[in-house]
């Protein structure tokens, strides 16, 4: 393992009661990275989070800054600093003595303080407002307070632990392009907890997908998105369709799967007689009024034709399970008139992906 950034190795937190909360990390994170874990709630990932900033220590395993041991080193000792959802921003302060607190904390002389503290607010967009109180600003001013109190301690790595969770839609869109052109800008290294996969694919240079206290899958969100690794991520990533079968035989460098709706074949390979998974995105299926093909395609009925703008998502029935697909929005009125009525679905070979069992 590498001797700079972040390590953790074969942490494991085991909570009273023999609940495990995190097992067996193994996760390296550069310098300079933004890196999102992404999982639903209970899964591990702010555990992992708390573990790293030294609000809660592994029950085995170790975690290393740049190369320096962290375990048993508490958080104000560690060059890392985390920024809650709610900001925890003192209400009776100005933004200026809110950012400067933690210089105050280490001892600066004050006009010191004050300086660093201004430079910190004029990087996050907040000079004019540096005399309100938190109170007299909006949820997205807050949380650059929030970053701004952080940056001036200069620290190695940023935690975010779901910091766009308490913002409406648009704010949350704003606040995603201005976080990441910030982290680009700094160089710093954020870490970013979220159960939001739209968040995570838009904001990450790598995503660590964690279910049942494990990590199920680490990628880039392109690799992610098109390769899930197993039926948990493609389930979680959200506009996958997943079938499964028994496998019958090959063609080519492609194997065929015997599914409860018919053959589909899929790039990879497998044992013949073993059981097999395979997903297919929303984006890769070709929606038509065509009769089904033998292979790679099922009759459906669509029940909901979701206008989003730049595309349209069709919910649609495969006996009794939900199937979804994307088409463009040119596609909007043609489809819409299609609701009620039973249709194709079919896909490529090569858009599929084989899962691990």
């Amino acid at each position: 393992m590498s001797d700079t950034g972040l390590v953790l190795k074969d942490v494991y937190r085991i909570f009273p009661g023999d609940v495990t909360a995190v097992s067996d990390v193994n996760l390296e994170i550069a310098n300079g990275e933004y890196v999102v874990f992404l999982g639903p709630s209970g899964c591990g990932k702010t555990t992992t989070l708390r573990i790293i900033a030294g609000h809660d220590e592994p029950s085995s395993g170790t975690v290393t800054i740049d190369g320096e041991l962290m375990n048993g080193v508490s958080p104000a000792k560690r060059p890392i600093t985390t920024v809650f959802q709610h900001y925890a921003l003192f209400p009776h302060k100005s933004v200026l003595n809110n950012v400067a607190f933690g210089l105050k904390m280490q001892g600066v002389d004050k006009a010191e303080r004050e300086t660093q503290a201004k430079a910190a607010i004029e990087l996050v967009g907040l000079t004019k407002f540096m005399d309100r109180k938190p109170r007299e600003l909006s949820g997205g001013q807050q949380q650059r307070v929030a970053l701004a109190r952080v940056l001036v301690t200069r620290p190695k790595a940023i935690l975010l632990d779901e910091p766009l969770g308490g913002l409406d839609r648009l704010l949350q869109m704003k606040m995603r392009v201005e976080l990441r052109a910030l982290q680009r800008e700094l160089g710093i290294t954020f870490i970013h907890v979220t159960h939001n996969q739209e968040e995570a694919l838009s904001m990450a240079d790598r995503i660590v997908v964690m279910g049942d206290a494990i990590v199920q899958q680490v990628g880039t969100p392109e690799h992610l998105a098109r390769h899930p690794r197993n039926e948990f991520v493609a389930s979680f990533m959200g506009d996958n369709n997943v079938f499964h079968g028994t496998v019958s035989g090959s063609n080519g460098g492609n194997v065929i799967i015997d599914t409860d709706y018919g053959k589909v074949e899929v790039e990879g390979s497998a044992a013949s007689g073993s059981t097999a998974s395979m997903a297919i995105r929303a984006a890769a299926v070709k929606i038509s009024t065509d009769a089904a093909p033998a292979t790679n395609g099922v009759r459906v009925r669509l029940d909901f034709a979701e206008y989003l703008g730049d595309s349209v998502k069709l919910h649609m029935d495969l006996d009794g399970k939900p199937f979804i697909a994307k088409v463009p929005e040119d596609r909007y009125a043609e489809v819409r008139a299609l609701e009620g009525k039973d249709v194709t679905a079919t896909w490529a070979a090569e858009d599929g992906h084989l899962l691990e069992q």
